[in-house]
């Protein structure tokens, strides 16, 4: 095949759904030899900052000179940003020819599109020789296709309430999904805040003799932030890592730092890698190039001032809105589209204390939830609303209109994907990601 017929390919995968279970990613990877048992891993879950964790993760092995595997999702752009080594997306034709090795067996056994995606992911990794990949859950943890690995370390960055009707209702059913990436005798690290989450997890590590490691907020102090990033001290382990640039915005990344660096230095000891004091602030300055992350309150352009989050549930709005204020950048004209699967009063109310106006917009994906509904929560809140029917309309308004004010890009990956792209007059593909 090719990479645009492989991409269709993979992307017609989803009218099956999400599959819970190994049963799938299992049988792909057995055709495969096992590529997951070729490298070393570390697996990340949690309801938010898994992402920015991950690629902190990343980054610092890559600055420590190893050949680093990242895996996250889903994508912003493009499918390959998806499965990334040193930072750099798998190439297209690797995509296209792992997707034509693997289709028959896809074909044979119905598998989705998370788990045929995740077994390109480990084999392209197994090919590239990675010493290490990091990898972060689809959804959940306990079922999950990622959940195949038997890691170095596990990760559990934080446990709120999202993705109820399929993960549980509760704290404690969410964690208890999420705390399934737990194996016999690993170490787990958490940033986890939630008491009744903490317990579900003590408990799983109990059972399986696994190390719990709870990071202390107060190991981390904040000299300076900027939308250029944070400068920040931590305490690990007894020693003191003094003045450390973090490349990305935001003060609430410096406890996601806090959490990569413990985790680096367990899967260090554990897994005799060599990470030294350099690579760490090598690292933490170069998060983006290191690890290709991005829209985590990035700056798109600077005149006018354009910032892109992928903030898509209330608790990660919360945070995102209180960082926007703690960095003083006044009143923000936001672009703004959710799924339909979202908590979307709850959100608004946070947009609502640093609203200018509002832009509402709908992604292309059946998956969006319409404009009318939002632009009259946003009204009923007291802030003003347009409405436009794509995300490019939104954008270009809001440029238009903006009068010397910042513009905040966020809601969902599909809106901040498909501005990115719009902004770089790229070509976006429309899937459901």
């Amino acid at each position: 095949m090719t990479y645009t017929k492989s991409i269709k390919f993979l992307y017609n995968l989803q009218k099956f759904g999400i599959k819970f279970g190994l049963h799938g990613i299992r049988t792909l990877l057995t055709s495969f030899d096992h590529p997951e048992k070729q490298f070393s891993s570390i697996h990340v879950a949690g309801t938010n900052a898994k992402g920015s964790t991950a690629s902190m993760i990343a980054a610092i092995f890559t600055a420590s000179g190893y050949k680093t595997g990242l895996y996250t999702s889903p994508h912003l752009v493009s499918f390959n940003e998806r499965i990334r080594v040193n930072g750099k997306p798998i190439p297209s034709r690797a995509v296209a020819r792992l997707a034509t090795a693997i289709r028959p067996e896809v074909e044979r056994n119905n598998c989705t599109f998370f788990e045929a995606v995740t077994a390109i992911a480990f084999k392209y990794f197994a090919e590239s020789k990675v010493d290490i990949a990091i990898v972060e859950t689809g959804l959940g943890g306990r079922l999950d296709a990622t959940n195949i690995l038997q890691p170095q370390v596990s990760v559990i960055t934080t446990i709120g309430l999202e993705h109820t009707q399929i993960l549980g209702e509760s704290l404690e059913k969410i964690a208890f999904e999420k705390g399934g990436i737990i194996k016999k005798g690993v170490p787990c690290i958490i940033g986890v805040k939630s008491q009744e989450a903490i317990r579900v997890l003590t408990s799983i590590c109990a059972k399986k003799k696994s190390k719990l490691i709870r990071v202390n907020p107060n190991k981390v102090f904040v000299r300076q932030s900027s939308l250029d990033g944070l400068w920040a001290d931590f305490y690990i382990t007894g020693k003191k890592i003094r003045n450390v640039k973090v490349s990305l915005a935001g003060k609430h990344q410096a406890m996601n730092a806090l959490l990569a660096l413990n985790t680096v230095e367990i899967a260090a000891q554990r897994g005799n890698f060599i990470i030294d004091e350099n690579a760490i602030r090598e690292g933490l300055t170069h998060i983006q190039e290191f690890s290709g992350i991005q829209a985590r309150l990035s700056i798109i352009q600077r005149n006018p001032l354009v910032l892109a989050d992928v903030a898509h549930n209330p608790e990660a709005m919360r945070i995102l809105c209180e960082s926007l204020k703690q960095l003083r950048l006044g009143k923000i004209h936001i672009v703004f589209g959710l799924m339909q699967d979202k908590n979307f009063p709850t959100i608004i109310s946070s947009l609502r204390k640093i609203a200018k106006s509002i832009f509402v917009v709908k992604a292309q994906t059946e998956r969006s939830r319409c404009t009318s509904e939002l632009a009259r929560e946003v009204r009923r809140v007291g802030v003003s609303a347009k409405e436009f029917n794509n995300v490019a309309d939104g954008v270009s308004s809001a440029l238009r209109q903006h009068n010397d004010a910042p513009i905040l890009i966020t809601g969902s990956h599909f809106v901040v994907g498909e501005a990115i792209t719009f902004l770089n007059k790229g070509k976006y593909l429309t899937i459901n990601q």
